[in-house]
């Protein structure tokens, strides 16, 4: 970061992006506990499927519900509510008495991840002066992928503590520790100027900016840049979304958030270990190669993040695309091949197919997805597609993962060949339909898609 940045705006940035280090976190622990969920509350393929969704069931509802907090209470209101229900599904996890206890627990998680998925980035955007604003809510998503890292790496450091039978309430229950601090460092950072300014509160606002810095270096003028900024999303609140003007936008949405998830990537990130074991290794040496897949999702991320604004968002889909045809169709090969008589060889083929997976999920589209998202709506319904994009996204992944355990007991290979087929389709769609985002105005936006 450059030397004149605030040290408080990056202070404040950390804090706030610990929502998606949860995020990351509670999304991805459970991938270590299957089997002993699975033993626990007896559940068959298709009940497995429920319980491993129900958080992301409650990742839409939360995604959806947000806003209206936001606006209520203020962003840092809504964090504050937020890490308290990571905490409660952190703590009331580990305790769960029964199965419909565990999954109202795992839910409640799902509502903190939703909130956090939006109000996070939405919170340091409005804090962050513009030359800054790009690498600061860039955190939010390096924190996402470290806290799905951290996960893994904290199920294979429990699963060799012997704890036995109830080693998965530890799994869970750890989540408590980064949930209470995230809730008790909040009260060191300020609430959203732009917050404050929509309830008149100009005194405060003019404060926070003083500290934090402004776009044209007179908070002054900053407050009317935002007063104005305010009306006028008003006034785009009578412009309605679903509309033929905007339906390549919307096209495009839908597609780009579909096919993330076609991808079979929440399937791979919650069954990990499971899939590994299916392809011969015990279970240490599945969550120990699980911390590999995490540590490569985060080195590649880290890549595209800085090469996203160099050489564009369709190059790094392209590169992406192919990357998920090759390695997921070595991955449905090698099960294909070696059925239940996985060698040594054939669970190295399955690692290395799944790393490159990985890799190319993280430098395609787990990088690009939401910059495209935010860059192809205008300003009038932005929020509302992005929405609708975001909406697709967690539908669909509560789909796959719900999913995955039934076709994956009647064909690992057939699974992987499903997903490779489907990437096909997102190779053909990214050449014939998706444009380049890089470096266009809004403007120019508008008369590529159609909108004016």
């Amino acid at each position: 970061m450059e030397e004149d940045m605030n040290p408080r705006l990056i202070g404040t940035t950390v804090i706030a992006a610990l929502g998606g280090l949860l995020f990351g976190f509670d999304t991805a622990v459970i991938s270590g506990t299957i089997q002993r969920l699975q033993a626990e509350f007896g559940l068959t393929s298709f009940w497995l499927g429920f319980t491993v969704a129900s958080a992301l069931i409650g990742t839409i509802a939360g995604s959806v519900a947000a806003g209206g907090p936001a606006d209520r209470f203020g962003r840092k209101g809504t964090l504050l509510i937020v890490a308290q229900l990571y905490l409660v599904s952190a703590v009331g996890s580990a305790l769960a008495w029964d199965w419909i206890s565990f999954v109202a627990f795992r839910f409640i998680g799902g509502l903190g991840v939703g909130g956090a998925s939006v109000v996070s980035p939405m919170y340091i955007a409005e804090l962050s002066p513009a030359r800054y604003r790009g690498r600061l809510v860039a955190v939010t998503q390096f924190n996402i992928v470290l806290g799905i890292l951290l996960a893994f790496f904290s199920n294979y450091y429990i699963a060799g503590m012997d704890l036995g039978a109830i080693d998965w309430r530890w799994m869970f229950g750890v989540e408590a520790i980064p949930a209470i601090a995230f809730f008790l460092l909040l009260f060191l950072v300020p609430r959203s100027p732009r917050w404050l300014v929509a309830r008149n509160r100009i005194e405060e606002a003019a404060a926070v900016l003083e500290r934090y810095g402004t776009d044209t270096g007179n908070v002054g003028s900053e407050i009317d840049e935002i007063r104005n900024s305010l009306r006028t999303e008003r006034r785009a609140l009578r412009e309605p979304l679903f509309q033929r003007r905007y339906r390549r936008p919307i096209m495009l949405a839908v597609a780009i958030a579909a096919f993330n998830q076609l991808s079979g990537i929440n399937a791979v990130m919650y069954y990990a270990p499971r899939i590994f074991e299916m392809a011969g290794s015990g279970t240490s040496s599945a969550l120990l190669q699980t911390v590999a897949v995490g540590g490569t999702n985060l080195i590649l991320t880290m890549a595209a993040l800085a090469l996203i604004d160099r050489i564009g968002r369709r190059k790094l889909m392209l590169a992406g695309s192919l990357g998920y045809i090759i390695s997921l169709g070595v991955t449905a090969w090698a099960f294909c091949h070696y059925g239940s008589t996985f060698t040594e060889t054939g669970g190295a083929i399955v690692l290395a197919g799944l790393l490159v997976f990985i890799a190319s999920h993280a430098f395609g589209q787990g990088a690009v997805i939401w910059v495209f998202l935010g860059e192809i709506f205008p300003t009038a319904v932005r929020a509302r597609g992005q929405a609708l994009g975001s909406s697709v996204h967690w539908i669909m992944a509560a789909a796959i993962s719900w999913t995955f355990p039934m076709i994956a007991g009647l064909s690992g290979g057939y699974t992987f060949v499903f997903y490779a087929l489907c990437m096909i389709g997102q190779l053909i769609w990214v050449i014939r339909a998706m444009p380049e985002t890089k470096g266009v105005t809004l403007e120019e936006m508008q008369r590529q898609l159609g909108m004016e």
